[in-house]
């Protein structure tokens, strides 16, 4: 586990979506005018199903060294990092086309700066079914919809992922969701089960000590059906999408009966199994098909978790 601190009222001085290295990736207006961010050209020419600028916790500091990692978090918008990451995709497209320069990613300098850019944070989850019995394992993979998702739409990624924010943007949310854990749980909920990930709370906070669903993944954390490892953190190379990268390793009994309605498809794709979707199915977790994968187009953060908890199967 990690500790966490909030600090909303730590001041900000890096680059904003409106800042002037974002102009040459501001398409112009029919006015003749620039867009004024790049999210706002999105919104109005490209935008995904699904595409709010929800609050978010944003990466302010992090240190993994210890034994205990600790990440200082302050208030961001999901917008923070399409303003800028994706901008800097585009721009880095264009480059590539067109041997324009990179002045945006030049201005933000080192990526994994936080002090640079407003960096929000996605906890990546790659989830093994592990089963004691038989000593097999498999896993599943998630196909981002570009139709759905404003980021790597097109790529397989692990499973789940989700921007770590509160499960909305009323103020009681934000302390009482200030857990990498509750977050993790809210985003099981939502990819494998289909269900909405605010859990009809507009009224109150969500109390996760009366939710089943949450009370069961929990007590399975303390008692050791479920394994949570923390590999480190990356940031996309293209994109910039920060990831604290994450293996989830279930007991087999305890998967099949958690995600006995498991999905086929959710909110931003489809789950990829062996030939089916269901609970007992998934890739299987060897060194075989790690290899087929490596063929497709896998999310950064994806391919090194892939090849981290490979490297590291006889400790999970």
């Amino acid at each position: 586990m990690m500790d966490l601190e909030f600090a909303p009222d730590r001041p900000f001085s890096g680059l904003t979506g409106a800042d002037p290295a974002t102009t040459t990736v501001r398409p112009i207006r029919p006015d003749g005018s620039r867009y004024p961010t790049y999210a706002a050209a999105m919104s109005d020419l490209a935008a995904p199903v699904v595409f709010e600028n929800r609050s978010t916790y944003r990466l302010l500091d992090a240190d993994l060294s210890g034994p205990r990692g600790r990440l200082v978090c302050g208030r961001g918008t999901y917008f923070d990092g399409i303003d800028l990451g994706e901008a800097a995709a585009h721009e880095y497209a264009a480059s590539r086309l067109t041997g324009a320069g990179l002045p945006l990613r030049t201005a933000i300098g080192c990526p994994c700066d936080p002090t640079r850019r407003p960096m929000n944070v996605a906890i990546s989850a790659l989830t093994i079914r592990y089963d004691r019995v038989g000593g097999g394992a498999t896993f599943l993979l998630h196909w981002r919809d570009p139709a759905k998702v404003g980021h790597a739409g097109g790529l397989y990624m692990v499973v789940p992922v989700g921007i770590f924010q509160a499960s909305n943007d009323q103020p009681h949310h934000e302390l009482n969701d200030f857990s990498l854990w509750r977050c993790l749980v809210r985003e099981y909920a939502e990819e494998l089960l289909g269900e909405p990930e605010n859990q009809h709370c507009d009224q109150a906070p969500i109390d996760y000590e009366a939710w089943p669903f949450a009370v069961r993944m929990t007590e399975a954390l303390g008692n050791g059906q479920i394994r949570a490892h923390v590999f480190g953190m990356g940031v996309d190379p293209l994109t910039f999408a920060t990831d604290i990268l994450t293996a989830v390793v279930f007991d087999a009994p305890l998967f099949d009966d958690l995600f006995a309605g498991l999905v086929g498809t959710n909110a931003e794709g489809c789950l990829i199994g062996s030939t089916t979707v269901r609970a007992s199915a998934g890739l299987p977790f060897t060194t075989d098909q790690l290899r087929q994968l490596a063929q497709r187009p896998i999310q950064a953060a994806g391919r090194a978790l892939l090849a981290r908890a490979a490297h590291l199967r006889h400790v999970l």
